[in-house]
């Protein structure tokens, strides 16, 4: 009997020494200098794969925390030749908390992020001000924040929580990705309302 082939592995994984402290992810780039934009729940990376190749200037980084999808959307990028694309597997929370540098980051993006629906399990949410605190913190002076999600109660929530941080965060037109940009977990409930906002750090 034929062994079976073994599946490649991504060569776009960042996989730091080092867990407990900041991490320069730019320099796993082949251009460092490159501004840093960062997708949250980065998922198959049909988001990754269509916006890097628009902006080639620019680093892109995908959090994703299963490894089933990290391993998807590296295939989608190495396939696609996108050197301006790297995958780290994490939780968001402790990604941006603990790891991501101070005054780093130009644009976070969280596309549907879980809304932990059940009422016990809203303290799982990623959105809280500890979370926005990490935000304030890693991102550049006018870096953005771009939210869509199809859980209405769920982006009332993280609306009214940046809308209140009106001293660090200012409401800005929200981002509306193209048709290609879209990402799997929008295709699946386009049928539904979505609901987007875009902020910036004052």
């Amino acid at each position: 009997m034929r062994p079976m082939a073994k599946k490649k592995k991504t060569t776009l994984r960042i996989i730091p020494q080092n867990w407990l402290d900041p991490y320069n992810f730019k320099a796993d780039f082949p251009h460092p200098e490159y501004p840093l934009e960062v997708d949250i729940g980065s998922g198959k990376g049909r988001f990754l794969a269509v916006r890097s190749a628009k902006f080639p200037e620019i680093n892109f980084l995908g959090i994703e925390r299963q490894l089933i999808r990290i391993n998807s959307s590296g295939r989608r990028c190495e396939r696609a030749g996108r050197e301006n694309v790297r995958l780290f597997r994490m939780e968001g929370f402790y990604a941006i908390s603990r790891m991501m540098p101070s005054d780093y980051v130009s644009n976070y993006y969280f596309f549907f992020p879980d809304p932990w629906p059940k009422a016990r399990h809203e303290n799982n949410r990623l959105f809280n001000p500890a979370f926005m605190d990490a935000l304030h913190r890693t991102l550049i002076d006018g870096g953005g924040l771009h939210i869509a999600t199809d859980h209405l109660p769920y982006f009332e929530e993280i609306h009214a929580l940046l809308k209140s941080d009106n001293a660090r965060f200012e409401e800005i037109e929200a981002f509306q990705p193209d048709d290609e940009e879209r990402t799997d977990f929008e295709l699946i409930f386009s049928h539904k309302e979505i609901g987007r906002c875009s902020f910036r750090k004052i």
